[in-house]
Formats: structure tokens, C-alpha cells, sequence
């Protein structure tokens, strides 16, 4: 276990190597910053093709992971990681006891939750050598699915983006695109038919379609992501893994309202002012996504779904904050929002320095 130079160079606080040959555990935990409190983020299991796919990855997820918490009124730190390889065929119990070993031996400067590839039993098996894990099982003492306040945050969040560009949060007869109907685009889905919005989905996964399309069956399927991007939508949702909007989407993108669940979906610096060119109102994913980290963070007080849906429900008054700032200063609502962030991280992260007894 090493700290590697990456994380001095990305503005990191400490980039975690993790390596068990016996298990065949390849892990990565970054820290980006704990001037808040704690880091705290999910694990991504994840078959990288090379690992520094996966360095890229965990760096950018978890830098994205302290802007989420501090916009989300957290009083913590933000951090990620990666375990390289198919969860499929080399996720064991052996494999992630030894992941929590590595957390466990961070002293609390980490805290790990699900993520893509990584679930409830995957972090209860994971707290049998650590403490310093969430969403874990409500047998377990825990909070569960976390995508249940994420797809919940991201539907208030869509809902404030309409009130901007529309005058009315009302979704009813508005045609949403879903990209990914996985853990929580799925649950998405289920609040966009209750409030009357007319549907279109895609998934790699014909079986994550079909489980939606039993659900739902007035929801439309679409081919493949390229043909749901092109559509003449109201609000498309980019809800699987990140990099949905890049220098080629960009200028195919039919919607008027960027709005949904994936991580990181800008695929570089310069897409928020792309898409300001183009008159699509963007509501930045760390911001609208983060239920999820709202609803496990309440694992450390002793957890209470409805006082966590109550501070979720939060995230609509924090998306209209963040497109009123970004008119207010004529910067794009991805440069608004990380401003107020990083305003936070620094006003109340300073608090930290004054020693208490």
C-alpha cells in the first residue's frame, strides 16, 4: 500500500494503492479532500482495461465526490474507489474482506458505500473488517439501497430544471429520455410515469429493459443511447456510466434539459460552455445524484429513511440556487455550482483549524 505522486499532481490528498495477490484484490482509494469531514464515497467494481483507466477513473469520481458532498450540506470529505476487475467471475467474500482490511487500516479518513458493480451484501460482508462502511443492510443496521434517494434527488433535481426553463417543476406530459435503467435509472423511471411524463428508455442490458418494460408498460424502448440522444426530447437523463456528453453528443443532443444519475457525464472541461451555446439547460450530476450519499451518510447518526428523504428533498431548492447563481453571474450552471462548493469546502472546511478542547 502506497501513496502515489498522483495525488499531489490531481490536488489529491492521498491516492491509496491496494494489492492482495492471495485474493487477487487490485483496489485503488483516492481521497480527495476531508476539509469537511471524512471522505466519503462509493466503490466502483469495475473490469478497467488498463489500470491507468482505472486511476483516471477513481481520481475523477472521487474530486467528484467532495463538490457532491459539500453541495449536498454534508459535513463531509469526498472520496472513491476502484477495485479492478469483472465482479462477475472475481468478486469473493475473501476479495472484499481484504478490500476492508485496506479501508480499515485509512483509520477513518474513508468512508466506502456501493457503487457501480458493488451492492448491500457486498458492504455488509465488507463491515466484517471495517467500520468505516455505509450502505450497508437494514439488517445490518444500515440504510440500504442507496439508489432509492438517488433516483429520488435526481427527480427533484429534473423538477427544478423545468420550473427554470418552463415555469412549472410540473413533469406531466413531458417526453424524458432515460439512458440507463439499471439500480437507480429504474427508479427513475417509476417517478416520471407517477407524475404523468411520457418515457423513452435504453440499456445495454436487455434484461434491465424488460424489467422496466414489466413494470411500465406504456414506456417506450429505444434502440441504443446514439438514437435516444438524437430524439426530440424534453429532458434526456443520463443515468449509466459517465462521458455520455462529449464533443460528439454535444451538437446531437435533441433535449432542452440535461438531468440524470451518471457520474461524471462531461467528458471534459468545456462541455458545460458547449452546452450553454446550445441553449440546454444542464443540471450538473453531482449535484442532482446526491440522494444517494444524503441517504447513506444518515448511517452515521443512527439512520432514519425520512429524515434522509427530507434533507434529499433539499437537492430542488439547491438546483434552483445553482441556475439562479449561474443567470445571476452569466456562467454555465456547472461553473455555478462548483463555485458554491468550493465556497463551502473553503468557509467551513477553515473551521476545522480552530483547536477545540
Amino acid at each position: 500500500m502506497t501513496d502515489g505522486v498522483f495525488g499531489r499532481e490531481s490536488g489529491h490528498e492521498q491516492v491509496v494503492f491496494c494489492q492482495d495477490q492471495a485474493t487477487g484484490l487490485k483496489a485503488i482509494i483516492a481521497v480527495y479532500s476531508t476539509a469537511l469531514g471524512p471522505a466519503l464515497g462509493g466503490t466502483r467494481f469495475y473490469p478497467y482495461s488498463r489500470d491507468s483507466d482505472a486511476l483516471d477513473d477513481v481520481l475523477a469520481l472521487s474530486k467528484g465526490m467532495a463538490y457532491k458532498n459539500a453541495l449536498a450540506g454534508l459535513d463531509l470529505g469526498g472520496g472513491k474507489a476502484v477495485i479492478i476487475g469483472d465482479p462477475a467471475t472475481t468478486k469473493t467474500e475473501a476479495l472484499l474482506r481484504a478490500y476492508g482490511r485496506f479501508v480499515q487500516s485509512l483509520g477513518g479518513r474513508y468512508y466506502t458505500a456501493c457503487d457501480v458493480g458493488t451492492y448491500v451484501a457486498d458492504m455488509d460482508v465488507i463491515a466484517r473488517e471495517t467500520r468505516f462502511v455505509t450502505g450497508r443492510s437494514r439488517d445490518d443496521g444500515g440504510a440500504g439501497d442507496s439508489s432509492v434517494l438517488t433516483a429520488f434527488g435526481v427527480f427533484q433535481g429534473m423538477c427544478a430544471a423545468a420550473e427554470f426553463r418552463w415555469g412549472s417543476p410540473d413533469l406531466a406530459g413531458r417526453h424524458v429520455g432515460v439512458s440507463g435503467v439499471g439500480k437507480v435509472g429504474h427508479l427513475l423511471v417509476g417517478h416520471l410515469v407517477e407524475a404523468g411524463a411520457r418515457v423513452s428508455v435504453t440499456d445495454v442490458s436487455q434484461a434491465a429493459v424488460e424489467r422496466v418494460k414489466a413494470a411500465h408498460p406504456a414506456v417506450e424502448i429505444v434502440e441504443d443511447n446514439a438514437t435516444l440522444l438524437r430524439m426530440p426530447l424534453d429532458v434526456f437523463a443520463p443515468c449509466a456510466l459517465g462521458g455520455a456528453l462529449n464533443d460528439t453528443t454535444v451538437p446531437e443532443l435533441g433535449a432542452e434539459i440535461v438531468c440524470g444519475a451518471a457520474n461524471n457525464q462531461l467528458a471534459h472541461p468545456g462541455i458545460e460552455k458547449s452546452l450553454e451555446d446550445r441553449g440546454v439547460l444542464y443540471a450538473p450530476d453531482y449535484l442532482v445524484n446526491a440522494g444517494g450519499v444524503i441517504q447513506v451518510s444518515d448511517e452515521l447518526h443512527g439512520f432514519d429513511f425520512e429524515r434522509a428523504k427530507r434533507k434529499a428533498a433539499g437537492i430542488f431548492e439547491t438546483t434552483k440556487a445553482v441556475f439562479e447563481l449561474a443567470k445571476a453571474e452569466g456562467v454555465p450552471p456547472a461553473t455555478a455550482a462548483d463555485r458554491l462548493a468550493e465556497r463551502r469546502m473553503s468557509e467551513v472546511g477553515r473551521l476545522r483549524s480552530i483547536l477545540t478542547v
